[in-house]
């Protein structure tokens, strides 16, 4: 899909492509400040292999980066740095899970059927729906939960861009630490992997919870993966953090060397600086985060006017992240040259060669081939070309029996 779409905008077509997990730096760069401190590393030669862990001034400013803002309490030997959230969420999979062990994830969810793959483990897979806003439940896992070694939780989902509710991950972790306590000590842990990635995205009412602010015992069970890349735009710096117990911390860490995915020194020095910058931090986050929301709730309200209209379309209402969930009904309709859309692959092609508009199946991220719904990125959007947008897909929609 991503080949098609550069095939035509070099042919000259104007596409919405809304497909990229990433962000536009024209539209969104990174702090200034936080620009201005990796200059400053680089002039000031921080350019020689950072410790193993990540240099220690990093780890010291995210153990008070999150206790100020989450309220939870890392030593800096329970904090792993590494180049983004991908080598963390590798490392944490090799460290825990052997082959055949069983491991709980969702779809639709970002890249855990992969990460199962590399490791031979077991796939428990959920299939989740529109009801619960596409986010697991402790009744959807407690059918796998027992000799599973992890579960994958992600919140605010990529790619639904919704959270958990707080009863319902109380829920969840209750239910792992009672199957803790249950095991013998020859047995292994079940441990729960959080990314929390896209946490300090939230919009509105929207609040996010964490299962160690939730139940402290917790900590003994969580990796939590995060970093710098969406939070403050910068994707390609490569600055990501995990916390956890310091057991599976070390061995993490050990797999990280041996790949090489330290996240680079002068950015290490720059994020450390940065990140302890409050004042600026507040400031980036207040006007990226609004920026973001504005452009999902014009998406979001427009498809639900064309609903309103008629149209065999839905979406959820934004919540956190970058992403929108759209539903396009369109299968089993016919084009006005007569064509029969008979699979949502078709409806895919469909929206994309007549309404310009590329979006993500949901099966791109595990769900069945038949689910009608996309993930909708706003993080190459451009305001001014959302009204154009949604003009063209109506018409594209009119043209369909």
């Amino acid at each position: 899909m991503g080949g098609e779409i550069k095939e035509k905008i070099k042919n000259g077509e104007n596409i919405y492509n809304f497909t990229i997990g990433d962000f536009d730096s024209s539209i969104f760069p990174i702090p200034a400040k936080l620009e201005e401190e990796i200059i400053n590393a680089y002039k000031n030669r921080q350019t020689t292999y950072p410790p193993a862990d990540g240099i220690l001034a990093l780890r010291e400013s995210v153990a008070k980066f999150i206790k100020e803002r989450e309220g939870l309490d890392f030593n800096t030997n329970e904090i792993l740095i590494a180049a983004g959230g991908r080598p963390l969420i590798y490392t944490v999979y090799r460290s825990i899970v052997d082959k055949g062990d069983k491991v709980i994830y969702s779809v639709p969810s970002w890249n855990n059927n992969h990460y199962v793959h590399f490791t031979e483990g077991r796939h428990e897979v959920i299939e989740t729906t529109a009801e619960n806003n596409f986010m697991p439940t402790a009744e959807d896992i407690k059918p796998h939960i027992e000799g599973a070694v992890l579960i994958a939780l992600c919140s605010p989902l990529n790619p639904t861009g919704t959270v958990f509710k707080k009863e319902e991950l109380e829920k969840i972790c209750d239910m792992v630490l009672e199957e803790n306590k249950r095991r013998g000590e020859d047995e292994k842990k079940l441990y729960v992997m959080y990314d929390q990635i896209y946490w300090t995205l939230t919009f509105g009412e929207t609040k996010h919870y964490n299962p160690v602010s939730l139940r402290p015992e917790m900590k003994e069970y969580t990796i939590f993966i995060d970093g710098i890349s969406k939070a403050f735009a910068a994707t390609g710096v490569r600055v990501g953090w995990a916390l956890g117990p310091e057991l599976v911390l070390s061995k993490m860490k050990a797999i990280n060397s041996h790949i090489g995915a330290w996240s680079p020194m002068a950015e290490e020095n720059a994020t450390a600086k940065f990140l302890m910058q409050r004042d600026e931090v507040d400031q980036y986050l207040s006007v990226f985060k609004q920026e973001l929301n504005e452009r999902l709730q014009r998406i979001y309200e427009g498809f639900q006017q064309l609903k309103s209209e008629g149209f065999s379309v839905d979406a959820c209402a934004p919540q956190a992240a970058i992403y929108l969930t759209i539903q396009l009904s369109l299968a089993g309709k016919t084009t006005k040259n007569g064509d029969f859309i008979s699979t949502q692959s078709d409806v895919t092609s469909y929206i994309l060669e007549k309404a310009k508009l590329a979006v993500v199946p949901f099966y791109a991220f595990g769900a069945p081939k038949d689910s009608d719904w996309y993930r909708l990125s706003v993080g190459t959007c451009k305001k001014e070309e959302i009204p154009a947008m949604l003009n063209q897909l109506r018409q594209a929609l009119q043209d369909l029996n």
